[in-house]
């Protein structure tokens, strides 16, 4: 892919949003950690947790705060100025579907750090999230077709139960990633970054959703300082509800960059797929929680918790680095064979555990020098 001709010039907006947003997040996050202690919104040492000490949750309100922030002042700026220019820009719907929608997201993923929702009321959450944006009239209306030239369309119901589709395994893909200290929201800065880059190309040409997805990257990045191991606070409900909306938003908003972001959020998907498969097929929910995760199958292997989240980080760069070389078809094929490789290593890491171990497996932090 190349990039557009005004890619140059565009580059000191980036720049400036980019860093507006990193530094809104970095200042505001430990505000949050005050706010979530005292509220008692804090994730207690547990069986299936990794944390060794109690965490606040709830620190993704401030990448969302970081976002919402930027994001607005961009898109007034760009309405009276022409920030960038852009052949079509941001239509109604669709700011509609970025401002409001990401409001609702935080707002709703709040409330479940606030209460401990149980399974059933989340997914209630996700499904009137997924609506705002199909009631402002922004659904997914094609598909690149992997086995020929021709586009895969969606019309009326169908087009609307693929966007939910998207937008709730979108969240869900981050939650169930969501294991290790700054595991998603460092998948999410790389897909962002990668969504971001890829819309300042020739086949995309999308400045303003571009600039969109960097001033994500930032928020996400000021966050990961606090959050990277040891992390002084998760991100919580809050941001995973955020994150997981806006990726899928800002994937399908104009040309639709799914083939796109379905490689570069390769690893959280698919491990939410073959997850889902497994506990299905032994009788379990699907959102019975349990340690057969590929971080968890990592760190039974002996890598240690930085280890295992660097290793998944550069698993990502990689296939973001693919979006760019191959082509729509290609990146399909490319997924495709990902799903192949990464259900088979699935298997072998957790061959011979059942289900219900997995459930009751603990994770045994390695022991301080000295004892």
């Amino acid at each position: 892919m190349r990039l557009i001709a005004t890619f140059g010039s565009a580059i000191p907006a980036l720049l400036v949003a980019f860093v507006a947003a990193a530094v809104l997040s970095l200042a505001i996050t430990p505000i949050l950690v005050r706010v979530a202690l005292r509220a008692g919104a804090v994730d207690l040492p547990e069986k299936r947790r990794v944390n060794e000490r109690p965490v606040p949750r709830g620190g993704g309100v401030a990448v969302a705060l970081a976002f919402l922030l930027v994001a607005g002042v961009v898109i007034v700026v760009n309405e009276q100025t022409e920030l960038l220019p852009d052949p079509r820009g941001l239509e109604t719907p669709e700011i509609v579907a970025v401002l409001l929608g990401g409001v609702a997201a935080t707002l709703l993923g709040a409330l479940d750090d606030a209460l401990q929702l149980r399974a059933r009321w989340q997914l209630l959450t996700q499904v009137s999230l997924a609506l705002i944006p199909v009631a402002a009239g922004l659904t997914i209306t094609y598909l690149n077709n992997p086995v020929g030239p021709d586009r895969i369309p969606f019309a009326g119901p169908f087009a609307v139960g693929f966007t939910m589709l998207w937008i709730i395994g979108m969240i869900n893909s981050v939650n169930f990633i969501d294991g290790l200290d700054g595991l998603s929201s460092g998948i999410a800065l790389i897909a962002a970054s990668t969504l971001g880059l890829i819309s300042f190309t020739t086949a995309i040409d999308q400045p303003m959703v571009g600039l969109l997805c960097f001033v994500l990257a930032g928020a996400l990045l000021g966050f990961l300082r606090w959050n990277f191991h040891p992390a002084t606070i998760f991100m919580g409900t809050s941001g995973v509800m955020f994150v997981g909306y806006m990726l899928a938003i800002l994937a399908i908003l104009g040309t639709a960059k799914v083939a796109i972001a379905l490689l570069v959020l390769g690893v959280p998907i698919i491990d939410t797929f073959w997850i889902i498969i497994r506990r299905l097929a032994t009788g379990h929910s699907p959102f019975t929680p349990d340690r057969g995760h590929i971080h968890h199958r990592l760190l039974d292997l002996g890598l240690s918790h930085r280890q295992t989240v660097l290793v998944i980080y550069g698993i990502c760069i990689v296939l973001a680095t693919l979006s760019f070389v191959l082509s729509g078809t290609g990146q399909v094929y490319a997924f495709l064979g990902l799903a192949v490789a990464f259900g088979l290593g699935l298997f072998f890491l957790t061959r011979g555990v059942s289900v219900d171990a997995l459930e009751a497996e603990t994770y045994e932090a390695p022991e301080k020098p000295g004892e």
